[in-house]
C-alpha cells in the first residue's frame, strides 16, 4: 500500500517565525544615527558660526553681550583670531578694544567673577580671555582696561591674565612703532601686581616689568631677583639682563646651570619638569642674546662658561639655542678690533 505523497518543503519553512523588531533595535537602527548626525551637523553649524564672526567684529561684540554659557569661548576665538595670520585688522581696531573693555569692566562690575561655583568659574574664565585678546591688539586704547584689571587684587586670576597680556601689548605696541598713552600707569599698575601674595601674579608681573622697563620696573626687578619663588626670582633675571643690567647675572648662571632630568617612560611629572627646564633654560639664553642686543658688549665669563657647557644637552633646543649663542658671542670677538 503506497504511502500518502507529502507535499514539497518550501525553503520558507526552515526560517524562524517573523516577529515585530523590538523598540531598542528600531532605536539603534534610527534613532542613534539620526543623533549622531544632528551632533555633527550642530557641530559644523557652531564652527562655521564662529569662523563668521572673524569677517564681522561686531559679530563677537554680539556673542560677547549675550549671557549665556558660551561666551567665554567667543572670547578664547576672538583672541585666537587676533593672533592669528587675518587678525592685523583687527588688531587695529580701536573701537573693537572699546567693546572688549566694555564687556570685561561689566562683567567685573557685577560681580560675576566672585561668584562661587559653575558661575564664577565661567565669568573667571570670560575675563580672562577678554584680557588676553586685548593683548594681542596693536592700539593703546586695549592698555587702560587691562591696568584696571592688573592692579586688582581681589581677583587675582584675572589680574594675572591683565598682566600676562600687558606684556603682550607692550611688545604688539613696540613692533607697530607705538606707545602706551599712559606709561607710568600701566607700570604702577604692574607693580602693584608685584607685590601680591600669588606667586603665579608676582611671576607674571616680574616679566611684564621686564618687558615695559623704565626705571621703577628696573628697581622692582632688583628687589624680585631674591625672591623667594623661583619663577618670580628667574623672570626677574630675564627682565634685568634684557635690559642690560648687570645684576642678575648670579640668577642667570643658576637658571643655566638646571640639570636635566630624565623621566622614565609614563613618568608624566618628570617629563613636564624636564619640559620646564628646557623653557627656563632657553629663556635665559635668549635673556643674554637681548643683552648682546642692548649693549653690545660679551656677558660675564661665567656665563659664556655656562652656554658652552649647554652644547651637547641633551635637549634639542637647549643645546641649539646654546649654540647659536656662543657662535654670536664668537662672532662678536672676531670683529671686536684689537686693543693697541
Amino acid at each position: 500500500m503506497s504511502e500518502p505523497s507529502r507535499p514539497a518543503a518550501r525553503p520558507d519553512d526552515a526560517l524562524p517565525p517573523v516577529e515585530p523588531p523590538s523598540a531598542a533595535f528600531l532605536v539603534q537602527l534610527f534613532v542613534v544615527p539620526a543623533v549622531i548626525v544632528t551632533i555633527i551637523i550642530l557641530v559644523w553649524a557652531a564652527i562655521h558660526w564662529l569662523a563668521q564672526l572673524g569677517n564681522d567684529p561686531q559679530g563677537y561684540v554680539r556673542a560677547l553681550r549675550r549671557n549665556n554659557e558660551g561666551r567665554w569661548q567667543v572670547a578664547f576665538n576672538l583672541a585666537g583670531d587676533l593672533r592669528g595670520p587675518g587678525g592685523a585688522a583687527l588688531k587695529n581696531d580701536a573701537g573693537l578694544a572699546g567693546e572688549l573693555a566694555s564687556i570685561l569692566a561689566d562683567e567685573v562690575d557685577g560681580g560675576r567673577t566672585k561668584a562661587a561655583g559653575h558661575a564664577g568659574e565661567q565669568a573667571r574664565a570670560l575675563t580672562g580671555y577678554l584680557c588676553r585678546a586685548l593683548g594681542e591688539f596693536s592700539v593703546p586704547e586695549a592698555a587702560p582696561p587691562l591696568a584696571a584689571r592688573a592692579a586688582d587684587a581681589a581677583d587675582p586670576q584675572t589680574a594675572q591674565a591683565a598682566v600676562e597680556a600687558l606684556a603682550v601689548l607692550a611688545d604688539n605696541l613696540a613692533t607697530a612703532q607705538r606707545r602706551f598713552a599712559d606709561p607710568e600707569a600701566v607700570t604702577a599698575a604692574v607693580l602693584k601686581a608685584s607685590h601680591s601674595d600669588v606667586d603665579a601674579l608676582r611671576s607674571a608681573a616680574a616679566f611684564t616689568l621686564g618687558v615695559v622697563g623704565g626705571d621703577a620696573a628696573s628697581g622692582r626687578l632688583v628687589e624680585l631677583v631674591d625672591d623667594a619663588d623661583d619663577a618670580v626670582r628667574f623672570n626677574a633675571a630675564i627682565g634685568l639682563v634684557r635690559q642690560g643690567r648687570p645684576e642678575a647675572w648670579d640668577t642667570c648662571a643658576e637658571m643655566l646651570a638646571l640639570p636635566d632630568v630624565s623621566p622614565q617612560p609614563g613618568d608624566r611629572q618628570a617629563q613636564a619638569e624636564r619640559y620646564r627646564r628646557a623653557m627656563i633654560v632657553v629663556n635665559a639664553i635668549k635673556a643674554v642674546g637681548r643683552f648682546l642686543d642692548a649693549t653690545g658688549a660679551e656677558p660675564p665669563a661665567q656665563i659664556v662658561e655656562r652656554v658652552r657647557g649647554l652644547h651637547d644637552d641633551a635637549a634639542g633646543d637647549v643645546r641649539d639655542s646654546a649654540r647659536a649663542l656662543a657662535e654670536r658671542i664668537g662672532r662678536g670677538r672676531a670683529e671686536k678690533p684689537a686693543d693697541r
